[in-house]
């Protein structure tokens, strides 16, 4: 057993992965901003930053900052886990250090060259083209090799440990799941509707079941740190959840073979499943106000338990209400692809995922500035937490109003035509949204900063145990 004071390399390794998460953080919401602003005014940066362009980086920010702030994680709390510094740490090393490289050539080529001709040359080094996996296919060789070896790391130090517990074999698992379901978008065929299928296993399946299950490794183990919760009690409601992610979520995908030429049936299995979908994160919710009820609402480490609290109540708005909002095919006919979509996916992974690695942060933090013991606490986390909540919420309205707009004026009303799709994009209720939508997107902005200067700081002042120890 280490000495709570030191850290294991792993846990630093940990430390090297979150930081560039932030960093990338930050890029995702300045080129976020940057397209927010284009739909006011369509001229800004013309020719320079296409729309286009500043999409993708967005997209992909996101998805590696998320994947970092996870893999973090994992380096994190296995060492916890099994008592022992992992095995393979030098191949850790080593992937953080190439795919740090690999990131930075990929922005800069998605910035510099941006588009190609359809052909190899395209494919291998510039972009895949397809909408959400746009990396060159050697960044996506680069994503299975760096997660095949985080599932060495994880396996061989499990086995040297002896220590095979439900949540390790749960994340092992989930690993090779991860792995695989990527694979599947690394190919395609002429033919679009196979292509599609396989698409979606990417888009939907990678996303929201091997990540979800992911998530719900890593938010055991906070709750371990921040309430002291029971592991039986955690490890029952994660096998739950991975039945109901993964029983729900294969056939629940057929919701989005609708539109993609698959057979018929895929209406009514696609809306049945999609429909339960929304049940594990249910089960989430329940999964953290018992723990917490369980210990009497106190912990030491206040930031963490509040993000991983809404963590909870987040994902099973994002995903669950606004997803079934528009899952069901009689409601999917009219609002496939409008900004009712973006709402969704914004308020999804801000609830989900984003809630998570800020948690998972700030429980480090406590461990690394207080490991004598003490409250981590503070002020500036409170208002950074209301702030991105206001203005995530803020930014999710607006967009489901617009979506609502385009699902009622371009799709009911006029029919899918190109007049009809001018008439919605030029309608009060779009327009305005789009306003809205840019001055939530800088308030979120401001809240990130908030969160740099406090993630750096918070700690290194005492607090007073007496107001801060129960909740």
């Amino acid at each position: 057993m280490k000495n709570p004071g030191i850290l294991y390399e792993s846990q630093k390794l940990a430390l090297w992965y979150w930081a560039l998460a932030v960093v990338l953080f930050g890029f995702q919401l300045i080129f976020g901003l940057i397209i927010s602003y284009q739909y006011l005014q369509p001229e800004f940066l013309h020719k320079i930053f296409n729309f286009s362009v500043g999409r993708l980086l967005h997209l992909n920010a996101m998805i590696l900052w998320l994947l970092f702030g996870f893999i973090g994680g994992i380096y994190w709390f296995l060492p916890l886990e099994t008592q022992r510094e992992i095995v393979g740490l030098f191949l850790g090393k080593m992937a953080f250090v190439l795919i740090a490289v690999a990131v930075g050539i990929v922005v800069g080529v998605f910035l510099l060259v941006q588009i190609g001709k359809a052909d190899w040359v395209t494919l291998w080094f510039i972009t895949e083209g397809r909408e959400y996996i746009e990396a060159p296919r050697w960044a996506d060789i680069g994503i299975v090799a760096v997660f095949s070896i985080i599932f060495f790391n994880v396996l061989a130090t499990i086995w040297k440990a002896q220590k095979l517990k439900g949540i390790l074999w749960v994340l092992t698992l989930d690993l090779l799941a991860i792995i695989g379901f990527y694979i599947a978008g690394m190919f395609f065929t002429p033919n679009i509707s196979v292509d599609q299928f396989w698409w979606w296993w990417v888009v939907h399946l990678w996303v929201e079941a091997t990540w979800e299950v992911l998530v719900g490794v890593l938010v055991a183990w906070v709750l371990m740190a921040v309430l002291d919760t029971p592991r039986k009690i955690l490890e029952g409601w994660l096998y739950l959840e991975v039945f109901l992610v993964f029983g729900t979520g294969i056939l629940g995908l057929g919701h989005h073979y609708f539109w993609i030429g698959a057979p018929e049936y895929w209406l009514g299995i696609g809306g049945f499943f999609s429909a339960l979908e929304p049940l594990p994160l249910v089960a989430m919710v329940v999964h953290a106000v018992y723990d917490a009820g369980m210990h009497r609402l106190t912990t030491t480490n206040k930031p963490a338990f509040f993000w991983i609290v809404f963590q909870s109540f987040g994902n099973f708005l994002g995903a669950g209400v606004w997803g079934f909002m528009h899952t069901l095919p009689q409601i999917n006919l009219y609002s496939h692809g409008t900004q009712i979509t973006a709402a969704h996916g914004h308020l999804a992974f801000f609830g989900a995922y984003v809630a998570t690695n800020i948690a998972m942060i700030y429980t480090a933090l406590q461990k690394i500035r207080l490991s004598k013991g003490g409250n981590l606490d503070g002020r500036l986390w409170r208002w950074t937490f209301v702030g991105f909540i206001l203005s995530i919420f803020g930014i999710t309205a607006p967009l489901t109003v617009a979506g609502f707009a385009q699902t009622f004026i371009e799709r009911a009303v006029g029919g899918s035509t190109w007049q009809a799709y001018i008439n919605g994009q030029l309608h009060p209720w779009v327009k305005e949204a789009m306003a809205w939508r840019f001055g939530f997107g800088i308030m979120f902005f401001i809240c990130y900063l908030m969160l740099v200067i406090d993630l750096c700081t918070i700690g290194k002042q005492p607090v007073d145990k007496e107001n801060t120890h129960c909740l």
